[in-house]
């Protein structure tokens, strides 16, 4: 359960929501149990995400034990963060699988949830210098968006050389938590600066909402997404949808059993979806927050 430490942090958030009513509780389109074939198919983007944790000169050298060994074909091309101020990231080519992977580093619970829960955090637009063209009414929360903009010039110069070199038309974005968030930001980012033949995928872990429901929605019509909760992680129901946050589809959820489903549709409400399983802050496991997911860890 939630410890005693982060108890008083949640209590002030829940008792917002008392003041603004939650959007109700609408079951979306049936729910299906992802196959063992399926579930594997994450395993190589789980360790990418995992790896985004390590330091960046072990990323650089491709020399992280277990987290690189899994993936280890990969050929890096850069990587910086200083994991305070700046989120981990690096970038390199899966000749494997063909794709240019991006990572970010991710957080433990005890450092997002005061991060999600500060009162000083609000929706905000996005800057028209790193995202031209898109509309002002998409927000997103406004640390996430000042953690993406920190590193957005260093990882496009990256992921363009590391295209250029490997003939790449493909890019993977991954991250776990806090660098889910500024991995779903890149994703709107990165497409707006690639030629548009590059095609994009991007695979997130306990990652909290980022923005409002026309962020979702464009996510929703641009990219394709893969969001994976594990058990009662309250993580991914974090900002509040009384404060405006939505998480876009995309949602798959590791049940206690450790099937995994696949929940149709935005913020699905289903018993067995996320915002069903974990129904308010005080019913969530944050050590559920670093996996297992399919058997890995977050962590280097």
């Amino acid at each position: 359960m939630v410890n005693s430490g982060l108890r008083v942090i949640l209590s002030a958030l829940a008792g917002a929501a008392l003041v603004s009513a939650a959007p109700p509780l609408v079951p979306r389109q049936s729910i299906t149990t992802l196959t063992a074939a399926q579930v594997a198919a994450f395993r190589p983007y789980t360790w990418y995400a995992s790896t985004a944790g390590c330091n960046p000169a072990n990323t650089l050298a491709w020399n992280c034990g277990t987290n690189c060994n899994a993936n280890p074909t990969f050929k890096p091309v850069a990587s910086g963060g200083d994991g305070s101020s700046t989120q981990f990231w690096y970038v390199g080519y899966d000749p494997a699988l063909k794709t240019v992977v991006v990572g970010y580093q991710g957080t433990d619970v005890s450092k997002i949830l005061p991060v999600l829960t500060d009162a000083d955090f609000f929706l905000e637009t996005l800057s028209t210098s790193l995202f031209p063209g898109i509309s002002s009414s998409i927000e997103v929360h406004n640390g996430f968006r000042d953690a993406q903009a920190r590193s957005a010039a260093a990882v496009l110069a990256a992921v363009q050389s590391a295209m250029s070199k490997n003939g790449a038309t493909k890019v993977t974005i991954v991250g776990h938590s806090l660098g889910g968030a500024i991995a779903l930001i890149t994703s709107v980012y990165l497409p707006l600066h690639l030629p548009a033949s590059t095609t994009f995928q991007t695979f997130t872990y306990g990652m909290p909402r980022v923005g409002n429901q026309a962020f979702a929605d464009y996510v929703d019509s641009h990219l394709h997404l893969a969001h994976v909760n594990n058990q009662d992680d309250i993580v991914p129901i974090v900002p509040g949808r009384f404060l405006g946050f939505h998480h876009p589809r995309g949602e798959k959820h590791i049940l206690n059993s450790n099937a995994w489903v696949d929940c149709p549709g935005q913020d699905n409400t289903d018993s067995q979806c996320t915002i069903g399983y974990v129904p308010n802050i005080f019913s969530g496991e944050t050590g559920d927050h670093s996996g297992p997911y399919d058997g890995i860890k977050m962590s280097c």
